[in-house]
C-alpha cells in the first residue's frame, strides 16, 4: 500500500561539519516504492533554513529529483509563518488521514501548523519524530547534545501533548544502527550501482568528523532509522512508555521516562530496533535502489 509521506528535514548532507542522516534518509526514502514523498519542507537544526533549503535544492537537482516540491520552512522558533507552513496546511487538509510526517529537525513548522489549525494533527495520519534521549547519549565519553527538540521545546511540547499517532525515535534507540567507515564504502562500491559514488562522496567527510570529535571510524545514522521505522515498522518492536513531559526538560532534549500513574503524557511510542543486521542490510538495499539521473 503507498504511503504518502512528508518530510521536514534541515538536510546538510554535503555540508562539510554538518550531518549528513538527513540527506541519508532522503535518499532511503526515495529508494522505497511504497513511498510517496509528496513534498520536503525545510526546517533549522544542523544549520539555518536558508543554508537547509538551498542544500536540498541543490541535492534534488543532482540526484535528477527536482519535480519534489520543496518548501522553505520557519526560519526560527520565533517566527511561526513560512511556505512550508502553508504547504503542510493545503497538503494535509486536501488529504484527511492520508498523510504522515517524518520530521528530523526542529519542530516548528509542525507547530507553526497547529497554531493556524488547531485540528491539524487529527488530520495526519501519524507522525514519526526523531529526537530527544532518555539518558544521557555517552559516546567514546564524550556527551553529545540533543538537538532536534531542544531547538524548539515550546514546539516539541505542542507535537507530544496535542499530536496523534506519535512515535519517537531517540537518540538512545539509535544506537544499534553504527555505521562502519570500512563497512560503508565496500557495501556501497563493490557494485555498479550509478548512487553508489553519489552517497559515498557526499557522506566522506562526516567520518573524518566523528573520529575528530568522538574517536569513532563510523557514525550512527539517526535520521535514516526513522525513516526505516516509517517505511518498514516490522524492523523495530514498538514501546510505549508513559513521560513526565515538562519545558524544563525539554531544553535539552530529554524525555523523562517514568512508572509513576500521575504521568501528565502516557502511550508514547518509542520504538526499538528489533532486528539491527536486517535493518542496516535493508538500509543499504534501499539507498542502492535509487534511480540515479
Amino acid at each position: 500500500m503507498t504511503e504518502n509521506i512528508i518530510f521536514d528535514c534541515d538536510n546538510t548532507m554535503g555540508i562539510n561539519g554538518c550531518d549528513v542522516d538527513d540527506g541519508l534518509a532522503l535518499l532511503y526514502l526515495l529508494g522505497k516504492e511504497h513511498i510517496n514523498l509528496c513534498g520536503i519542507t525545510t526546517t533549522y537544526g544542523n544549520s539555518d533554513v536558508d543554508t537547509v533549503f538551498h542544500n536540498t535544492s541543490r541535492m534534488l537537482n543532482e540526484i535528477g529529483k527536482s519535480q519534489i516540491p520543496l518548501l522553505k520552512g520557519c526560519q526560527d522558533k520565533d517566527h511561526l509563518k513560512s511556505a512550508a507552513t502553508d504547504f503542510l496546511l493545503e497538503t494535509v487538509n486536501s488529504n484527511q488521514g492520508n498523510i504522515s510526517i517524518l520530521a528530523t529537525g526542529s519542530l516548528t513548522n509542525l507547530y507553526a501548523a497547529y497554531r493556524e489549525d488547531n485540528h491539524f494533527f487529527e488530520k495526519v495520519k501519524r507522525i514519526i519524530l526523531m529526537g530527544g534521549v532518555t539518558q544521557p547519549l555517552i559516546i567514546n565519553g564524550r556527551n553529545l547534545d540533543e538537538l532536534n527538540f531542544s531547538c524548539d521545546p515550546t514546539a516539541a511540547e505542542n507535537i507530544l501533548r496535542y499530536g496523534e499517532n506519535v512515535s519517537i525515535i531517540t537518540g538512545n534507540n539509535c544506537l544499534d544502527a553504527f555505521f562502519p567507515k570500512n563497512d560503508f564504502f565496500s557495501r556501497l562500491l563493490s557494485g555498479k550501482e550509478p548512487i553508489a559514488p553519489y552517497i559515498a562522496e557526499k557522506s566522506s567527510y562526516w567520518f573524518d568528523h566523528m573520529m575528530s570529535f568522538f574517536e569513532m571510524d563510523g557514525f550512527y545514522n539517526w535520521d535514516v532509522v526513522a525513516a526505516a521505522y516509517l517505511a518498514n515498522p516490522l524492523l523495530f518492536q514498538d514501546s510505549p512508555y508513559s513521560i513526565d513531559l515538562c519545558p524544563e526538560n525539554l531544553e535539552h532534549g530529554r524525555l523523562a521516562v517514568t512508572d509513576s500513574p500521575d504521568a501528565n503524557l502516557k502511550g508514547i511510542n518509542l520504538p526499538k530496533i528489533k532486528y539491527p543486521r536486517e535493518l542496516i542490510n535493508d538500509i543499504y538495499n534501499t539507498w542502492l535502489s535509487v534511480k540515479f539521473i
